[in-house]
Protein backbone atom coordinates (compact mmCIF):
# COMPACT_ATOMS: atom_id res chain seq x y z
CA UNK A 1 0.00 0.00 0.00
CA UNK A 2 1.10 3.65 -1.14
CA UNK A 3 0.65 5.73 2.08
CA UNK A 4 2.16 8.53 0.17
CA UNK A 5 -1.19 8.93 -1.91
CA UNK A 6 -3.83 9.30 0.01
CA UNK A 7 -6.77 9.00 -2.47
CA UNK A 8 -5.45 5.01 -1.20
CA UNK A 9 -7.12 4.55 2.28
CA UNK A 10 -5.60 2.57 4.34
CA UNK A 11 -7.11 -0.57 5.34
CA UNK A 12 -7.66 -1.86 8.87
CA UNK A 13 -6.00 -2.50 10.91
CA UNK A 14 -4.70 0.82 10.80
CA UNK A 15 -1.29 1.10 12.04
CA UNK A 16 2.11 2.92 10.49
CA UNK A 17 4.07 1.14 7.40
CA UNK A 18 7.47 2.07 8.65
CA UNK A 19 10.72 2.57 5.74
CA UNK A 20 12.70 -0.42 4.51
CA UNK A 21 15.58 0.59 6.84
CA UNK A 22 13.41 1.23 10.08
CA UNK A 23 14.85 4.70 10.28
CA UNK A 24 12.25 7.51 10.07
CA UNK A 25 12.04 9.38 6.58
CA UNK A 26 12.34 13.23 6.20
CA UNK A 27 9.39 15.23 6.35
CA UNK A 28 8.06 16.97 3.08
CA UNK A 29 5.38 19.42 5.26
CA UNK A 30 6.33 23.03 5.49
CA UNK A 31 7.02 22.98 8.99
CA UNK A 32 10.48 21.02 8.89
CA UNK A 33 12.37 22.85 11.82
CA UNK A 34 11.65 20.96 14.84
CA UNK A 35 12.24 22.28 18.33
CA UNK A 36 14.33 19.54 20.30
CA UNK A 37 13.73 20.04 23.91
CA UNK A 38 15.90 18.65 26.45
CA UNK A 39 16.15 14.94 26.65
CA UNK A 40 15.53 13.02 29.88
CA UNK A 41 19.07 12.15 31.49
CA UNK A 42 20.08 9.13 30.96
CA UNK A 43 18.32 7.57 27.66
CA UNK A 44 20.06 6.62 25.14
CA UNK A 45 19.14 7.17 21.43
CA UNK A 46 19.44 3.73 19.96
CA UNK A 47 17.91 0.21 21.09
CA UNK A 48 19.77 -1.83 18.47
CA UNK A 49 20.21 -2.50 14.88
CA UNK A 50 17.15 -1.21 12.82
CA UNK A 51 15.79 0.77 15.17
CA UNK A 52 15.79 4.83 16.17
CA UNK A 53 14.22 6.23 19.47
CA UNK A 54 13.92 9.86 20.09
CA UNK A 55 14.56 11.08 23.60
CA UNK A 56 11.63 11.15 25.90
CA UNK A 57 9.68 14.81 26.17
CA UNK A 58 6.65 15.81 27.87
CA UNK A 59 5.92 19.66 26.36
CA UNK A 60 3.64 21.93 28.21
CA UNK A 61 2.58 25.08 25.69
CA UNK A 62 0.31 27.85 25.39
CA UNK A 63 -1.20 26.75 22.24
CA UNK A 64 -2.32 22.78 21.14
CA UNK A 65 -1.44 23.16 17.24
CA UNK A 66 1.40 25.26 15.26
CA UNK A 67 0.55 28.91 15.00
CA UNK A 68 0.60 29.01 11.58
CA UNK A 69 -2.65 27.59 10.71
CA UNK A 70 -4.31 30.09 8.54
CA UNK A 71 -7.47 28.75 10.66
CA UNK A 72 -6.59 30.25 13.69
CA UNK A 73 -7.59 33.14 15.04
CA UNK A 74 -5.29 35.86 16.64
CA UNK A 75 -8.04 36.91 19.00
CA UNK A 76 -9.06 33.51 19.99
CA UNK A 77 -8.15 32.36 23.18
CA UNK A 78 -6.29 28.84 22.71
CA UNK A 79 -6.67 26.45 26.05
CA UNK A 80 -3.42 25.66 26.92
CA UNK A 81 -2.30 21.94 26.77
CA UNK A 82 0.19 18.93 27.12
CA UNK A 83 1.98 17.20 24.11
CA UNK A 84 3.63 13.80 25.55
CA UNK A 85 5.72 12.61 23.34
CA UNK A 86 7.60 9.45 24.48
CA UNK A 87 10.07 7.44 23.15
CA UNK A 88 9.52 6.27 18.91
CA UNK A 89 10.49 3.33 17.51
CA UNK A 90 10.42 2.44 13.77
CA UNK A 91 10.16 -1.16 12.79
CA UNK A 92 12.31 -2.40 10.02
CA UNK A 93 9.29 -3.36 7.47
CA UNK A 94 9.46 -4.60 3.91
CA UNK A 95 5.96 -5.19 3.60
CA UNK A 96 2.86 -3.14 3.63
CA UNK A 97 1.70 -4.37 6.95
CA UNK A 98 0.72 -1.64 8.76
CA UNK A 99 2.24 -1.31 12.19
CA UNK A 100 2.50 1.18 14.58
CA UNK A 101 5.17 0.27 17.16
CA UNK A 102 8.21 -2.48 17.27
CA UNK A 103 7.34 -5.65 19.07
CA UNK A 104 11.52 -5.38 19.87
CA UNK A 105 12.39 -5.63 23.44
CA UNK A 106 13.12 -2.66 25.50
CA UNK A 107 16.51 -2.56 26.06
CA UNK A 108 17.14 1.48 26.70
CA UNK A 109 18.77 1.88 30.15
CA UNK A 110 16.41 4.53 31.58
CA UNK A 111 13.24 4.21 30.17
CA UNK A 112 11.39 4.06 32.75
CA UNK A 113 10.37 2.64 36.35
CA UNK A 114 7.97 0.16 37.13
CA UNK A 115 5.54 2.53 38.53
CA UNK A 116 5.83 5.20 35.42
CA UNK A 117 8.50 7.41 36.90
CA UNK A 118 11.16 9.27 35.00
CA UNK A 119 9.14 8.67 31.85
CA UNK A 120 9.29 12.45 30.92
CA UNK A 121 10.86 15.90 31.26
CA UNK A 122 8.30 18.95 32.08
CA UNK A 123 9.54 22.47 30.02
CA UNK A 124 8.08 25.67 29.06
CA UNK A 125 7.90 26.48 25.45
CA UNK A 126 6.14 29.48 23.43
CA UNK A 127 5.62 26.98 20.43
CA UNK A 128 4.57 23.50 19.66
CA UNK A 129 6.47 21.99 17.20
CA UNK A 130 5.25 20.20 14.04
CA UNK A 131 4.88 16.87 14.24
CA UNK A 132 7.83 16.07 11.42
CA UNK A 133 8.14 12.65 12.13
CA UNK A 134 6.52 9.77 10.30
CA UNK A 135 4.57 8.20 12.57
CA UNK A 136 0.63 7.36 12.43
CA UNK A 137 -1.85 8.33 14.80
CA UNK A 138 -4.97 7.00 16.37
CA UNK A 139 -6.93 10.54 17.48
CA UNK A 140 -9.47 9.81 20.48
CA UNK A 141 -11.89 12.63 21.05
CA UNK A 142 -12.70 12.78 24.99
CA UNK A 143 -9.99 10.57 25.48
CA UNK A 144 -9.82 11.06 29.27
CA UNK A 145 -13.54 9.97 30.08
CA UNK A 146 -14.08 6.51 31.57
CA UNK A 147 -14.42 4.90 28.34
CA UNK A 148 -12.36 6.58 26.60
CA UNK A 149 -9.47 6.68 28.88
CA UNK A 150 -9.62 2.70 28.89
CA UNK A 151 -9.30 2.18 25.61
CA UNK A 152 -6.43 5.03 25.17
CA UNK A 153 -4.93 2.46 27.77
CA UNK A 154 -5.82 -0.32 25.33
CA UNK A 155 -4.06 1.34 22.07
CA UNK A 156 -0.75 2.15 23.50
CA UNK A 157 -0.85 -1.26 25.47
CA UNK A 158 -1.77 -2.68 21.83
CA UNK A 159 1.16 -0.65 20.07
CA UNK A 160 -1.27 2.02 18.56
CA UNK A 161 0.46 5.85 18.96
CA UNK A 162 -1.85 8.10 20.40
CA UNK A 163 -3.26 11.50 19.91
CA UNK A 164 -5.83 12.23 22.91
CA UNK A 165 -7.98 14.93 22.44
CA UNK A 166 -10.57 16.34 25.78
CA UNK A 167 -11.68 19.82 26.97
CA UNK A 168 -11.71 18.45 30.49
CA UNK A 169 -15.17 19.52 31.60
CA UNK A 170 -15.89 16.09 32.62
CA UNK A 171 -12.55 14.55 33.28
CA UNK A 172 -9.61 15.33 34.82
CA UNK A 173 -5.76 15.70 33.89
CA UNK A 174 -4.47 13.51 36.07
CA UNK A 175 -6.08 10.68 34.13
CA UNK A 176 -3.48 11.21 31.56
CA UNK A 177 -0.73 10.40 33.64
CA UNK A 178 -1.91 7.06 35.00
CA UNK A 179 -2.73 6.32 31.41
CA UNK A 180 1.10 7.14 31.02
CA UNK A 181 1.74 4.87 34.00
CA UNK A 182 -0.04 1.80 33.30
CA UNK A 183 0.92 1.33 29.43
CA UNK A 184 4.97 2.30 30.58
CA UNK A 185 4.36 -0.48 33.01
CA UNK A 186 2.99 -2.80 30.45
CA UNK A 187 5.29 -2.15 27.94
CA UNK A 188 8.71 -2.85 30.34
CA UNK A 189 6.82 -5.61 31.31
CA UNK A 190 6.16 -7.17 28.39
CA UNK A 191 9.69 -6.28 26.44
CA UNK A 192 7.82 -3.87 24.21
CA UNK A 193 8.32 -0.16 23.13
CA UNK A 194 6.22 2.80 24.38
CA UNK A 195 4.22 4.07 21.86
CA UNK A 196 3.61 7.84 21.53
CA UNK A 197 1.11 9.49 22.67
CA UNK A 198 0.03 13.12 22.61
CA UNK A 199 -2.82 15.33 24.32
CA UNK A 200 -4.46 18.20 22.92
CA UNK A 201 -6.62 20.11 25.62
CA UNK A 202 -9.51 21.51 23.40
CA UNK A 203 -13.01 21.22 22.60
CA UNK A 204 -13.65 19.06 19.22
CA UNK A 205 -16.12 21.04 18.11
CA UNK A 206 -13.95 24.51 18.43
CA UNK A 207 -11.80 26.21 15.51
CA UNK A 208 -8.82 24.84 17.42
CA UNK A 209 -9.78 21.24 15.89
CA UNK A 210 -9.05 22.63 12.77
CA UNK A 211 -5.59 23.70 13.98
CA UNK A 212 -4.40 20.33 14.98
CA UNK A 213 -5.98 18.40 12.13
CA UNK A 214 -3.98 20.61 9.77
CA UNK A 215 -0.51 20.20 12.13
CA UNK A 216 -0.81 16.91 11.60
CA UNK A 217 -1.37 17.10 7.99
CA UNK A 218 0.60 18.05 5.03
CA UNK A 219 -1.10 19.48 1.34
CA UNK A 220 -0.64 17.07 -1.21
CA UNK A 221 -1.12 18.61 -4.95
CA UNK A 222 -2.86 16.56 -7.41
CA UNK A 223 -2.74 16.57 -11.48
CA UNK A 224 -6.40 17.29 -11.56
CA UNK A 225 -7.19 21.15 -12.28
CA UNK A 226 -10.46 22.80 -10.46
CA UNK A 227 -12.42 25.49 -12.70
CA UNK A 228 -10.50 28.45 -13.53
CA UNK A 229 -7.57 26.27 -14.00
CA UNK A 230 -6.44 26.03 -10.36
CA UNK A 231 -4.94 23.12 -8.69
CA UNK A 232 -6.54 20.87 -6.64
CA UNK A 233 -5.10 20.25 -3.32
CA UNK A 234 -6.04 17.18 -1.29
CA UNK A 235 -4.30 16.43 2.35
CA UNK A 236 -2.17 13.68 3.81
CA UNK A 237 -2.48 12.90 7.29
CA UNK A 238 -0.56 11.49 10.28
CA UNK A 239 -3.82 10.76 11.22
CA UNK A 240 -5.50 7.12 10.00
CA UNK A 241 -8.21 6.50 12.59
CA UNK A 242 -10.62 8.51 14.61
CA UNK A 243 -12.45 6.64 18.08
CA UNK A 244 -15.37 9.62 18.94
CA UNK A 245 -16.18 9.75 22.35
CA UNK A 246 -17.00 13.14 22.87
CA UNK A 247 -21.33 12.70 23.56
CA UNK A 248 -23.55 14.00 26.69
CA UNK A 249 -24.74 11.02 28.05
CA UNK A 250 -27.18 11.32 30.42
CA UNK A 251 -30.73 10.63 30.07
CA UNK A 252 -32.05 12.89 32.60
CA UNK A 253 -30.00 15.35 32.01
CA UNK A 254 -30.54 14.99 27.77
CA UNK A 255 -35.02 15.18 29.24
CA UNK A 256 -34.11 18.52 30.70
CA UNK A 257 -32.02 20.44 28.17
CA UNK A 258 -32.29 18.27 24.57
CA UNK A 259 -30.98 21.26 22.81
CA UNK A 260 -27.68 21.09 24.56
CA UNK A 261 -27.63 17.25 23.22
CA UNK A 262 -29.00 17.72 19.58
CA UNK A 263 -26.28 20.56 19.42
CA UNK A 264 -23.23 18.23 20.72
CA UNK A 265 -24.38 14.78 19.77
CA UNK A 266 -25.51 15.42 16.39
CA UNK A 267 -24.32 19.04 15.33
CA UNK A 268 -21.39 18.37 16.39
CA UNK A 269 -20.79 14.97 14.87
CA UNK A 270 -21.28 16.40 11.51
CA UNK A 271 -19.15 19.27 11.83
CA UNK A 272 -16.53 16.75 12.54
CA UNK A 273 -16.91 14.87 9.93
CA UNK A 274 -16.86 17.66 7.37
CA UNK A 275 -13.60 18.05 8.82
CA UNK A 276 -12.29 14.37 8.50
CA UNK A 277 -13.39 14.38 5.23
CA UNK A 278 -11.07 17.02 4.41
CA UNK A 279 -8.20 15.62 5.21
CA UNK A 280 -8.94 12.47 4.48
CA UNK A 281 -9.35 10.77 7.19
CA UNK A 282 -12.20 8.38 6.77
CA UNK A 283 -11.24 5.54 9.20
CA UNK A 284 -14.36 6.31 11.97
CA UNK A 285 -15.03 4.31 14.99
CA UNK A 286 -18.47 6.02 16.90
CA UNK A 287 -19.52 5.43 20.14
CA UNK A 288 -23.26 4.19 20.13
CA UNK A 289 -26.23 2.95 22.77
CA UNK A 290 -28.12 0.48 23.46
CA UNK A 291 -30.57 2.99 23.81
CA UNK A 292 -31.10 3.07 20.40
CA UNK A 293 -33.42 0.08 20.53
CA UNK A 294 -35.69 1.83 22.27
CA UNK A 295 -39.18 -0.01 23.87
CA UNK A 296 -37.58 -3.10 21.77
CA UNK A 297 -35.79 -3.74 24.89
CA UNK A 298 -39.04 -4.51 26.76
CA UNK A 299 -39.81 -7.43 24.87
CA UNK A 300 -37.60 -9.81 27.19
CA UNK A 301 -35.04 -10.99 24.17
CA UNK A 302 -31.59 -10.24 23.41
CA UNK A 303 -31.02 -7.22 21.49
CA UNK A 304 -29.49 -8.04 17.58
CA UNK A 305 -27.87 -5.84 16.20
CA UNK A 306 -30.26 -5.96 12.90
CA UNK A 307 -33.28 -5.27 15.17
CA UNK A 308 -32.67 -1.71 14.28
CA UNK A 309 -31.29 -0.85 11.09
CA UNK A 310 -30.64 2.42 8.85
CA UNK A 311 -30.64 0.97 5.80
CA UNK A 312 -31.86 -2.56 4.49
CA UNK A 313 -30.04 -5.43 5.64
CA UNK A 314 -30.16 -9.05 5.20
CA UNK A 315 -29.15 -11.29 7.94
CA UNK A 316 -29.27 -15.00 9.36
CA UNK A 317 -31.43 -15.18 12.16
CA UNK A 318 -31.28 -17.62 15.49
CA UNK A 319 -32.93 -20.35 13.39
CA UNK A 320 -30.43 -19.94 10.41
CA UNK A 321 -33.19 -18.18 8.40
CA UNK A 322 -32.60 -15.34 5.67
CA UNK A 323 -33.94 -12.48 7.08
CA UNK A 324 -34.30 -8.88 5.24
CA UNK A 325 -34.07 -5.78 7.95
CA UNK A 326 -35.84 -2.67 7.16
CA UNK A 327 -34.73 0.66 8.53
CA UNK A 328 -36.94 1.67 11.67
CA UNK A 329 -36.83 3.90 14.79
CA UNK A 330 -39.26 2.24 17.67
CA UNK A 331 -40.01 3.76 20.84
CA UNK A 332 -37.03 5.75 21.69
CA UNK A 333 -37.72 6.90 25.56
CA UNK A 334 -35.26 10.24 25.67
CA UNK A 335 -33.17 12.83 23.67
CA UNK A 336 -29.80 11.06 24.24
CA UNK A 337 -30.89 8.27 22.64
CA UNK A 338 -31.97 10.05 19.89
CA UNK A 339 -28.88 11.48 19.49
CA UNK A 340 -27.12 8.26 19.27
CA UNK A 341 -30.29 7.31 16.62
CA UNK A 342 -29.86 10.25 14.57
CA UNK A 343 -25.82 9.82 14.94
CA UNK A 344 -26.09 6.45 13.89
CA UNK A 345 -28.08 7.05 10.44
CA UNK A 346 -26.09 9.77 9.54
CA UNK A 347 -22.62 7.91 9.56
CA UNK A 348 -24.90 4.97 7.55
CA UNK A 349 -25.60 7.48 5.16
CA UNK A 350 -22.35 9.09 5.10
CA UNK A 351 -20.84 5.67 4.04
CA UNK A 352 -23.51 5.08 1.74
CA UNK A 353 -22.75 8.05 -0.26
CA UNK A 354 -18.63 7.57 0.23
CA UNK A 355 -17.29 3.76 -0.28
CA UNK A 356 -13.89 5.61 1.08
CA UNK A 357 -15.35 5.64 4.40
CA UNK A 358 -14.85 2.90 6.93
CA UNK A 359 -17.27 3.52 10.15
CA UNK A 360 -17.97 1.39 12.91
CA UNK A 361 -20.45 1.80 15.26
CA UNK A 362 -20.57 0.28 18.70
CA UNK A 363 -23.42 0.45 20.98
CA UNK A 364 -22.68 -0.01 24.57
CA UNK A 365 -24.91 -1.40 26.98
CA UNK A 366 -23.92 -0.86 30.34
CA UNK A 367 -20.47 -0.23 31.01
CA UNK A 368 -19.04 -0.90 34.62
CA UNK A 369 -15.69 -1.59 36.55
CA UNK A 370 -12.37 -0.01 36.27
CA UNK A 371 -8.83 -1.24 35.80
CA UNK A 372 -7.82 -3.60 38.08
CA UNK A 373 -4.82 -1.29 39.14
CA UNK A 374 -7.37 1.37 40.67
CA UNK A 375 -5.60 3.99 38.76
CA UNK A 376 -7.99 5.21 36.16
CA UNK A 377 -11.98 5.11 36.47
CA UNK A 378 -15.28 6.43 36.62
CA UNK A 379 -14.51 9.59 37.98
CA UNK A 380 -16.69 12.57 36.51
CA UNK A 381 -16.70 16.29 37.63
CA UNK A 382 -20.14 16.44 37.03
CA UNK A 383 -22.69 14.63 39.20
CA UNK A 384 -22.52 10.87 38.34
CA UNK A 385 -26.40 9.51 37.17
CA UNK A 386 -25.06 5.63 36.26
CA UNK A 387 -25.51 2.89 38.72
CA UNK A 388 -22.03 2.10 39.63
CA UNK A 389 -20.54 5.53 40.22
CA UNK A 390 -23.48 6.57 42.37
CA UNK A 391 -22.57 3.36 44.44
CA UNK A 392 -19.21 4.36 45.04
CA UNK A 393 -20.34 7.71 45.98
CA UNK A 394 -22.38 5.47 48.68
CA UNK A 395 -19.29 3.85 49.53
CA UNK A 396 -17.43 6.82 50.20
CA UNK A 397 -20.08 8.65 52.13
CA UNK A 398 -20.37 11.37 49.36
CA UNK A 399 -24.00 10.55 48.82
CA UNK A 400 -26.35 9.35 51.48
CA UNK A 401 -28.09 6.68 49.58
CA UNK A 402 -28.90 4.88 46.51
CA UNK A 403 -31.90 5.49 44.43
CA UNK A 404 -33.28 2.13 42.89
CA UNK A 405 -35.73 3.34 39.89
CA UNK A 406 -39.05 0.56 40.02
CA UNK A 407 -39.43 -2.28 41.99
CA UNK A 408 -42.55 -2.82 39.89
CA UNK A 409 -40.71 -4.08 36.90
CA UNK A 410 -41.71 -7.63 35.80
CA UNK A 411 -38.34 -9.19 36.40
CA UNK A 412 -36.89 -12.29 38.78
CA UNK A 413 -36.67 -9.61 41.49
CA UNK A 414 -38.44 -6.12 40.13
CA UNK A 415 -35.69 -3.92 39.65
CA UNK A 416 -34.52 -3.56 35.91
CA UNK A 417 -32.53 -6.03 34.20
CA UNK A 418 -28.73 -4.92 32.66
CA UNK A 419 -26.46 -5.95 30.84
CA UNK A 420 -23.39 -4.97 32.92
CA UNK A 421 -19.98 -4.99 31.14
CA UNK A 422 -16.73 -4.54 32.29
CA UNK A 423 -15.06 -1.42 30.74
CA UNK A 424 -11.74 -2.61 30.10
CA UNK A 425 -14.34 -5.50 27.59
CA UNK A 426 -15.28 -2.30 25.74
CA UNK A 427 -11.96 -1.13 25.47
CA UNK A 428 -10.78 -4.42 23.72
CA UNK A 429 -13.78 -4.00 21.80
CA UNK A 430 -12.53 -0.82 20.06
CA UNK A 431 -9.39 -2.44 19.45
CA UNK A 432 -11.08 -5.65 17.83
CA UNK A 433 -12.99 -2.62 15.38
CA UNK A 434 -9.79 -1.19 14.72
CA UNK A 435 -7.75 -4.50 13.85
CA UNK A 436 -10.41 -6.17 11.99
CA UNK A 437 -10.65 -5.06 8.20
CA UNK A 438 -14.22 -3.90 7.67
CA UNK A 439 -15.99 -5.24 3.92
CA UNK A 440 -18.54 -2.68 4.09
CA UNK A 441 -18.17 0.85 4.64
CA UNK A 442 -20.67 0.72 7.67
CA UNK A 443 -20.98 -1.82 10.52
CA UNK A 444 -23.03 -1.91 13.98
CA UNK A 445 -22.09 -4.15 16.69
CA UNK A 446 -23.38 -4.15 20.15
CA UNK A 447 -20.90 -4.69 23.05
CA UNK A 448 -22.36 -6.42 26.11
CA UNK A 449 -21.78 -9.35 27.99
CA UNK A 450 -24.93 -11.38 26.52
CA UNK A 451 -26.04 -12.04 30.06
CA UNK A 452 -28.97 -10.08 32.79
CA UNK A 453 -28.40 -8.71 35.87
CA UNK A 454 -31.00 -7.29 37.55
CA UNK A 455 -29.90 -3.87 39.63
CA UNK A 456 -30.44 -5.15 42.91
CA UNK A 457 -28.33 -8.10 42.14
CA UNK A 458 -25.43 -5.77 41.19
CA UNK A 459 -25.92 -3.61 44.34
CA UNK A 460 -25.28 -6.97 46.02
CA UNK A 461 -22.14 -7.73 44.06
CA UNK A 462 -20.43 -4.10 45.51
CA UNK A 463 -21.47 -4.94 49.10
CA UNK A 464 -19.93 -8.54 48.80
CA UNK A 465 -17.04 -6.89 47.03
CA UNK A 466 -17.03 -3.71 49.99
CA UNK A 467 -17.91 -5.79 52.81
CA UNK A 468 -20.33 -2.80 53.29
CA UNK A 469 -24.10 -2.66 53.66
CA UNK A 470 -25.46 0.09 50.68
CA UNK A 471 -28.71 2.26 52.05
CA UNK A 472 -31.03 1.91 49.26
CA UNK A 473 -34.06 4.24 48.85
CA UNK A 474 -36.64 2.58 46.64
CA UNK A 475 -38.64 4.94 44.78
CA UNK A 476 -40.31 4.76 41.54
CA UNK A 477 -39.42 4.56 37.84
CA UNK A 478 -37.60 7.04 36.12
CA UNK A 479 -38.66 8.46 32.78
CA UNK A 480 -36.87 7.09 29.98
CA UNK A 481 -35.88 4.19 31.90
CA UNK A 482 -36.82 0.33 30.52
CA UNK A 483 -37.17 -2.91 31.91
CA UNK A 484 -34.72 -5.07 30.43
CA UNK A 485 -31.96 -4.50 27.86
CA UNK A 486 -29.71 -7.26 26.92
CA UNK A 487 -27.21 -7.45 23.99
CA UNK A 488 -26.67 -10.65 21.65
CA UNK A 489 -23.12 -10.03 21.15
CA UNK A 490 -22.74 -13.26 18.52
CA UNK A 491 -22.13 -10.37 15.34
CA UNK A 492 -19.09 -8.83 17.30
CA UNK A 493 -17.53 -12.65 18.39
CA UNK A 494 -17.96 -14.03 15.22
CA UNK A 495 -17.14 -10.82 13.05
CA UNK A 496 -14.40 -9.06 15.28
CA UNK A 497 -13.19 -12.36 16.95
CA UNK A 498 -14.31 -10.46 20.60
CA UNK A 499 -15.92 -11.42 23.63
CA UNK A 500 -16.39 -10.41 26.96
CA UNK A 501 -13.95 -11.89 29.92
CA UNK A 502 -14.72 -10.43 33.26
CA UNK A 503 -17.26 -11.57 35.59
CA UNK A 504 -19.65 -9.07 37.72
CA UNK A 505 -18.20 -9.76 40.80
CA UNK A 506 -14.88 -8.79 39.05
CA UNK A 507 -16.39 -5.57 38.12
CA UNK A 508 -17.07 -4.99 41.61
CA UNK A 509 -13.92 -5.79 42.91
CA UNK A 510 -12.47 -3.55 39.93
CA UNK A 511 -14.47 -0.74 41.26
CA UNK A 512 -14.01 -1.23 45.04
CA UNK A 513 -9.99 -1.67 44.48
CA UNK A 514 -10.96 2.19 42.80
CA UNK A 515 -12.81 3.60 45.28
CA UNK A 516 -10.68 2.31 48.55
CA UNK A 517 -7.61 4.39 46.09
CA UNK A 518 -9.60 7.35 46.04
CA UNK A 519 -10.33 7.23 49.66
CA UNK A 520 -6.72 6.30 51.24
CA UNK A 521 -4.82 8.23 48.47
CA UNK A 522 -2.77 5.35 48.20
CA UNK A 523 -0.37 5.13 44.72
CA UNK A 524 0.80 2.10 43.04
Amino acid sequence: MDMQAQQVRPHLPWRVINSADGQPGPSTHRHSQVENPTPTQGVSTSSGPGFHINPENTIISSSPVNQDSSSSSANTPIEPAIMDSYRDSQASSSSSTLSLASESPMTTPGAGSENGEGLGTFFDSGNIPFNADPKRYILVIGGLGFIGSHTSLELLRNGYNVIIVDNLSNSYLDVLFNIKKLAAKDCIAKGRVMPAVRFHKLDYQSRDMQCLLDSYSEPVPTPALAEGGQQRVTYRSQIVGVIHFAAYKSVSESIDNPLDYYDNNVCGLVRLLRQLAKYNIRNFVFSSSATVYGTKANAGKLLREEDIVHHEETFIDEHGNEVKAEPTMVGLTCPYARTKYFAEAILADVAASDPDWRIVTLRYFNPVGCDPSGLIGESPRQTPTNLFPVIAQVLTGDRERLDIFGSDWNTPDGTPVRDFIHVSDIARGHIAALDKACDVPFRTYNLGSGTGTTVHEAVKSLEAASGKSINVNWTGRRAGDVGFCVASNERATKELGWSPRESIPKCAQDLWNYVRRLQTGEKK
